[in-house]
C-alpha cells in the first residue's frame, strides 16, 4: 500500500473515531485498531494527535468551496475586506446557531493554550498557511493603491490580531447564557468589520467603498444565502 494510501485510511478512521468520541476522548490506539495498523505505523504518518487533528481540519478547509474562491481572489483591497467579512460572518455564525463540533474545537484551542499549547499551535499554523499569503499579499496592495496605511513592520500579526479579536467575541457567546450583549446582530457585526479594518490600517473612504459591496453568491454566508 501507498503511503498516501495509507494517509487516507488512516484520516477516514481518525473521522470516524473523533466523530464519535471527540479529540479529549480518541486515543492514537483506538485510531490505529481502526485503520487496522499499529501505533508505530501511525505515528510515522502523524507525530501527534494534534497534528491528525490538524490534517483533518486542513482537509476539510481545502475542500470547502467559499474558502476554496477566496484563495482564488486576486490580492486587492476589496479581497481584504471580503477575507474580513468571511472571517468575522463565520465566526458569528457560529455563534448564533452553535454548531457542536465547532464550539468543541474553539474550547480546545482555549485548554490548549492554558495546557501545552500543542493544538493551538498546530492549528495556528494550518490558519497560517492557508488564509496568511491572502491576507498579507492583499493589505500590501491596498497600501499600494493608498486604501490603506502601513500598521507596524509585521502584516501577518495585523491578520492574528483581527483572528483573536473575533475568537473573544465568540467566546462571551459560547455558554448557555451569554456573558455579554453586544446588541442587534447586523449592526454588530458591521461595527466589528469596521474596527478591524480600522485596526489593520484600512482609510475611511475605501472602508465605505468596500465594505456596504454585496458579495458573490458563492461567498455569501449561508443565513443571507438562504434569505436572499
Amino acid at each position: 500500500m501507498t503511503g498516501d494510501l495509507r494517509r487516507e485510511l488512516i484520516l477516514a478512521a481518525a473521522k470516524r473515531c473523533f466523530a464519535r468520541t471527540g479529540f479529549a476522548g480518541t486515543t492514537t490506539k483506538s485510531i490505529a485498531v481502526a485503520a487496522s495498523i499499529s501505533e508505530g505505523l501511525l505515528f510515522k504518518h502523524f507525530p501527534t494527535k494534534s497534528a491528525l487533528y490538524a490534517a483533518i481540519l486542513t482537509e476539510a478547509c481545502e475542500a470547502d468551496p467559499k474558502l476554496e474562491t477566496l484563495l482564488g481572489l486576486a490580492p486587492s483591497t476589496e479581497t481584504l475586506v471580503v477575507l474580513i467579512r468571511g472571517m468575522v460572518g463565520h465566526f458569528l455564525q457560529t455563534s448564533d446557531a452553535p454548531d457542536e463540533e465547532e464550539a468543541q474545537r474553539l474550547r480546545l484551542m482555549i485548554t490548549s493554550q492554558l495546557d501545552d499549547g500543542e493544538f493551538a499551535r498546530v492549528l495556528y499554523e494550518k490558519i497560517g498557511d492557508l488564509i496568511g499569503p491572502v491576507f498579507t499579499a492583499s493589505l500590501r496592495r491596498a497600501v499600494e493603491t493608498g486604501e490603506a496605511s502601513e500598521v507596524g513592520h509585521r502584516p501577518i500579526n495585523l491578520f492574528w490580531f483581527a483572528h483573536h479579536m473575533v475568537l473573544q467575541l465568540v467566546l462571551t457567546k459560547l455558554p448557555a447564557a451569554a456573558c455579554l450583549s453586544y446588541g442587534e446582530a447586523a449592526q454588530f457585526e458591521r461595527q466589528v468589520c469596521e474596527f478591524i479594518l480600522r485596526g489593520i490600517g484600512l482609510n475611511e473612504k475605501a472602508i465605505a467603498a468596500h465594505l456596504d459591496r454585496e458579495l458573490p453568491p458563492d461567498l455569501m454566508p449561508q443565513r443571507d444565502a438562504e434569505s436572499a
